[in-house]
This record gives C-alpha cells, structure tokens and sequence, in this order.
C-alpha cells in the first residue's frame, strides 16, 4: 500500500469517527478484499471468514474514534482486528463443537483432480516448505507475511518494527532464493 492509498484509508476512518456512511462503505470497498483473504487464509473456511468479516467492519465503526495513525496505517490496525477476531473465532466453544462433531470442508477451495495431481501438489508443498526452511528468520517471516496474511510492504515494516527498505530486501533475496531452490 502506497502513501497516497494510506492517506485515503486515514482520511476515510476520520470520517467514520463523525458517521459519515459513505466513507465506511468506501472504507469496506477498499479494504475487505485483503482483509476478506487473511480471514480466509486463518480459519481454512469461507462461512466463517465472511462472518468474522461482518463482525470486523461492526468493530472498526464502533472503535474508529480509538486509531491512531501515528501507532500504524490503517490497514495493518484493521488486519490486527481481523487475526485477532479470527483466533478468537477459532478458541471459541462453538468451533470446537462442530469441529469435533463433524468435519467441516470448504470444497470451493478444493480443485478437483486425481490422486496423480494431488501427490504432485503435496511434493511441491513438501519442496517449498524445506525451502522456507532454509530462509533467514527474517525472510522467512518477511515472505510469510507478505504472500500468507497479504500484508504490504509497509505494513509488514510496521509490524516488523523495521525499515521498509529492509522488508524489501528480505522478500526480494528470499524470493530469489525460494525460486533457485524449488527449480523455478
């Protein structure tokens, strides 16, 4: 995410502190994409994904007034509130009645393929976690949260507590690491 893009989001919750709607739906039109994919990606189930969404945007309506732009931007604040409705989701009593009770698949992620396919997939998910591996700790993390929680560069800076410059660096020399390793 860009300066220019950090702004709009910081001008839209400022907005959202006097009510105005408009910008909450601009708001949600912007960023539950990316928010929408870490939900996804935490709980393994698109249901449950939408739902702890929904219960995020109520969130940021209702404690809009309490950001602060110079403690984070505006989506790693909104991130921070989706992983952590997200683990609350999953500790719930609920989740671990139904999940002891019947499994629960989301087959809309599953591709349908033969067993050829599927011992393929799992070789090169074998390959590419001994790749990641083989990362510094700060690749491995850098990378894990750019491609796993679709954090930005900046964001990832953020919550790293480093140089976005150095987030960079990371990710590019991971990256080019993973692509010599797994033989891309």
């Amino acid at each position: 995410m860009d300066a220019a893009q950090a702004q709009e989001l910081n001008t839209l919750i400022k907005a959202v502190v006097n009510g105005d709607r408009r910008a909450f739906e601009r708001l949600y039109r912007l960023t539950s994409p990316q928010l929408f994919a870490v939900a996804l990606r935490t709980l393994g189930n698109r249901v449950w994904a939408e739902d702890v969404l929904h219960d995020c945007f109520i969130t940021v309506w209702n404690s809009a007034p309490s950001f602060n732009p110079a403690l984070s931007s505006p989506m790693t604040w909104m991130t921070h509130i989706v992983r952590n409705r997200c683990i609350d989701w999953l500790r719930s009593s609920y989740i671990r009645q139904v999940r002891n009770s019947e499994p629960i698949t989301d087959e809309g992620f599953k591709p349908s393929g033969d067993e050829q396919n599927d011992a393929r997939d799992k070789n090169q998910a074998e390959r590419l976690h001994h790749c990641l591996q083989n990362l510094s700790s700060e690749q491995r993390q850098s990378i894990s949260l750019a491609y796993y929680q679709g954090m930005s560069h900046s964001d990832i800076a953020d919550w790293l507590q480093q140089p976005v410059g150095s987030v960079k660096s990371w990710i590019r020399r991971g990256l080019a690491h993973l692509r010599e390793c797994v033989g891309l």
